[in-house]
């Protein structure tokens, strides 16, 4: 089995778009395919502050459910979405905003399709990906070694928003504990959620959250092979939101 990992995509379809050229898929019947069978992993948050979510949606359900030829797991961004095409009163804040405009613009016949493909894709998604034959554990915020194999409420905060403190930095931004530091297991554990200006690797994870809503790239890594793909962002560059570690 050949995957590439895909990092956080949140809305930025173009990009999606060239990096699945450089990765040497060919665009046949309204999805990418690789002539070799490499398959697509999604790191979840599809959706939010980019141009066009609702594009995203559409391919990667396409990609995942019609077609099966690619796979997906869930991140922050899409329980949002779950929860607020359920009905729920969530805060149309952090990028929601921009996909609920998207999907306000849009016909009832329309929204009651896009809901229902999108809702449809985050029920069929596990909450991760174990991958034995290549060694791997596929999650968007990243696990801990004593969390794989169980999907408790715990363990289910932990892989959506990471080690998280409940406590926010001058900025506004969640505090989130290095988890991948004190990460000692043989499994790979291949995440992004937190944007970074080159791909993290620490002990045996990778964040490959490379930040293109935020201006920088759209990142894939590939295994068995372990080789990074990256194509550059079209928006606009936020400094501001990229994070460093000591």
């Amino acid at each position: 089995m050949k995957i590439d990992c895909i990092g956080d995509v949140h809305g930025c379809i173009d990009e999606l778009h060239n990096l699945f050229q450089s990765l040497g898929y060919h665009y046949d019947n309204q999805v990418f395919k690789h002539p070799g069978g490499r398959v697509p992993v999604f790191l979840g948050d599809l959706t939010d502050r980019g141009p066009n979510s609702l594009a995203v949606i559409r391919l990667v359900y396409r990609m995942v459910i019609t077609e099966k030829i690619a796979r997906y797991v869930p991140g922050n961004h899409c329980n949002k979405l779950y929860r607020f095409f359920l009905g729920n009163n969530v805060q149309q804040t952090h990028g929601l905003e921009t996909t609920v405009q998207e999907f306000e613009s849009l016909s009832k016949d329309e929204k009651q399709h896009i809901r229902k493909q999108f809702m449809t894709l985050y029920e069929q998604a596990p909450l991760y990906l174990e991958i034995p034959e290549l060694n791997a554990v596929i999650c968007h915020a990243g696990i801990k070694e004593e969390y794989i194999g169980r999907t408790d409420k715990r363990v289910k905060t932990f892989v959506l928003y990471g080690d998280i403190t409940g406590e926010s930095d001058e900025k506004g931004r969640p505090i989130r504990r290095d988890w991948a530091k004190h990460y000692h297991g043989k499994r790979w554990i291949i995440y992004g959620h937190t944007p970074v200006k080159e791909p993290r690797i620490v002990n045996h994870t990778i964040n490959i959250d490379t930040g293109c809503v935020f201006g920088n790239a759209l990142s894939a890594y590939q295994l068995p092979e372990k080789n990074l793909v990256s194509v550059r962002s079209q928006q606009p560059l936020n400094e501001d939101k990229f994070r460093t570690f000591d």
